[in-house]
């Protein structure tokens, strides 16, 4: 399913509903992040999604980050809640989502780099070569919170 994200943008269809997502800052040893090329937008993103039923944050993180990229982690701490309304994200179903997602920090611990379904790359990226990717501009600012490592978890 393709998506379209539309961030400040006046012409955005109103969101229609508002689903729990979890999301993930891992880096390792070197620092450098990992970073997937999503298959329904083609934007570079840390690897997220949608919390499913039964399963807590910290799990939906686990399973979110070795299904994209194949690397098992441990969740480590709370960067943020990202919940921008100007921030909507248009699914080709109709469906037009409310930004909502819990950032997280991880540390990878097992796996072997591979793409997946919603996946087309994924990649160790230096955060100084960040700016070589199309990334939206709502990752960004996850990405920005996370390397600022503050003691006070961000919220919007």
């Amino acid at each position: 399913m393709s998506r379209t994200d539309y961030f400040r943008d006046p012409t955005a269809p109103p969101a229609n509903s508002i689903k729990v997502a979890v999301s993930a800052l891992v880096q390792d040893e070197e620092g450098r992040i990992l970073l997937i090329r999503r298959t329904d937008n083609g934007k570079y993103s840390i690897p997220g999604g949608g919390l499913e039923a039964g399963e807590t944050v910290a799990q939906a993180v686990v399973r979110e980050v070795q299904e994209e990229t194949g690397i098992e982690v441990t969740v480590t701490e709370l960067i943020g809640v990202f919940s921008d309304p100007n921030h909507v994200i248009a699914y080709d179903d109709g469906e037009v989502r409310q930004e909502f997602s819990i950032c997280f920090r991880a540390q990878p611990i097992s796996g072997t780099l591979r793409p997946s379904e919603e996946s087309t790359e994924v990649e160790w990226v230096d955060p100084a070569k960040l700016y070589e990717r199309d990334i939206h501009p709502s990752i960004w600012l996850r990405i920005r919170k996370g390397l600022e490592k503050e003691t006070v978890p961000y919220f919007t």
